[in-house]
């Protein structure tokens, strides 16, 4: 057995354990995600609950040396992902990083410039916190972390792909302009800021409603 394939098996048996003693939550398997991770490329660390970024805060940082290779991002077992990729949350994730893994413990589905590379499944829940294992699903998910780490950016290679990164960035400040203004008071710089250009840069007779979320 390889030792990538070991290093899922021995996985799948730390989450068995902890769904064995009957009062496990999405915390509490993050360890093991941490172990995968880190023991299935030399050199590689994953960073639990990092300090927030720009679009938020994905669960797990994962770097090599001192270079981002990507983000992780972990849901309760058996929590819908087709649900969660519907999330303000996961939007806003998956058009700010170009290379991130939603999991929840059992599903792996990794992301790259907001297009779903790879989907695969370790498993499914069994009685007795036992996980009923895919052998096609292990092999897929070892090739999934393979690609996820040893994933590396593009060059900017055509104008197209340039537009497009800037496109994600200007949406992600987008976001956060808007999730800043709605959290600040009515007398904080931004409310300053939108009363002065809606009084000296809106032509006369153009409705504006109030917030900044019906700015486009």
């Amino acid at each position: 057995m390889s030792n990538e394939l070991k290093s899922i098996q021995n996985y799948i048996h730390a989450i068995e354990k902890k769904l064995a003693a009957g009062d496990a939550t999405e915390h509490t398997h993050r360890s093991a995600l941490e172990a995968l991770i880190e023991n299935f490329a030399v050199g590689v660390s994953a960073t639990n609950e990092p300090k927030h970024i720009e679009c938020g805060a994905p669960d797990f940082v994962v770097r090599k040396g001192v270079t981002t290779i990507g983000y992780i991002e972990a849901k309760d077992i058996s929590k819908s992902l087709d649900e969660v990729e519907k999330t303000g949350q996961l939007k806003r994730y998956r058009d700010s990083l170009t290379n991130l893994i939603l999991t929840d413990y059992l599903e792996f589905r990794w992301y790259v410039d907001d297009e779903c590379r790879l989907n695969a499944h370790l498993g499914s829940p069994a009685k007795e916190g036992k996980i009923k294992r895919d052998k096609d699903g292990i092999q897929g998910v070892a090739e999934l972390l393979t690609g996820f780490l040893s994933h590396k950016a593009e060059g900017v290679g055509m104008p197209r792909d340039l537009a497009r990164r800037m496109a994600r960035l200007a949406h992600m400040i987008r976001n956060l302009i808007v999730n800043a203004f709605a959290n600040e008071a009515e007398t904080g710089s931004l409310h300053t800021q939108l009363v002065a250009f809606r009084d000296n840069l809106i032509p006369d007779g153009l409705q504006f409603k109030g917030g900044l979320t019906n700015v486009e």
